[in-house]
């Protein structure tokens, strides 16, 4: 089956991030030149936060979907974000001292390390359920003092969304983007279930990082390209 370039006007790219970010994503491709179909993949839930006891000197994000469910007593601290659009996302919110690590998790680790010493109080990582363990982690193994606390859960969808299901049986799409492990696995796993594994042997997936470039399975696809950093510049960059 003939591939088509991404290049090409009106050429489809699939966005499977949850809202808000997918329609933001979306205006970007059409920017481009390019026919963005949106089809989330993951429902993005907040949690009720118990906010910890004391003094705490700085907020963490490593994803924007942090930013709302922290409550307005919060904006009046400090935030470090892993990168630019996390970083937007609270500003957006209502936070007002906003820095990012314009990177990942190791580069974010980096930031705090420059910024605080261990004593200066308690980090508050805010985070999505089973996200950021391994930050956490490695931050108290540095003698920090880490409060991480669930703020949101993303939640995959039942089924392929029709969007994504009729590019693919269309011929219609040549590029899908990842914006996250958890996207990639959950893409993969409904995929195989509508059958459709053989479709993305046309495609290129394009990824944030590379675990969700490993979670895709590359032996299933044209080519799983990973973004030079985690950021969503980097990944519109390899559409062009």
């Amino acid at each position: 089956m003939e591939r088509h370039d991404p290049k090409i006007p009106g050429d489809a790219v699939l966005i499977t991030r949850p809202e808000p970010g997918a329609s933001e994503t979306a205006a970007r491709v059409a920017a481009m030149g390019l026919t963005p179909l949106v089809a989330p993949l993951l429902e993005i839930r907040p949690i009720p936060v118990r906010l910890p006891a004391g003094r705490i000197a700085t907020i963490l994000m490593a994803s924007g979907n942090a930013a709302d469910p922290l409550p307005p007593s919060c904006h009046h601290l400090p935030v470090l974000t892993v990168g630019w659009a996390t970083a937007l996302r609270a500003k957006q919110a209502g936070f007002k001292n906003v820095t990012s690590a314009d990177g990942d998790a190791v580069t974010l680790a980096a930031l705090v390390r420059a910024r605080l010493e261990p004593s200066a109080g308690t980090l508050l990582l805010a985070s999505g359920r089973r996200q950021s363990l391994g930050f956490a982690a490695e931050l108290r193994a540095s003698g920090y003092r880490v409060a991480r606390r669930v703020v949101y859960a993303a939640k995959p969808v039942a089924q392929l969304p029709e969007a994504a299901r009729a590019a693919l049986l269309n011929d219609q799409t040549s590029a899908v983007l990842f914006f996250s492990a958890e996207t990639a696995r959950t893409f993969m796993r409904l995929v195989r279930v509508a059958g459709l594994l053989d479709t993305l042997r046309r495609l290129d997936a394009i990824t944030i990082g590379a675990p969700a470039g490993v979670a895709l399975k590359g032996e299933y696809w044209a080519r799983v390209r990973v973004a030079g950093k985690p950021t969503q510049d980097e990944m519109l960059a390899l559409l062009r």
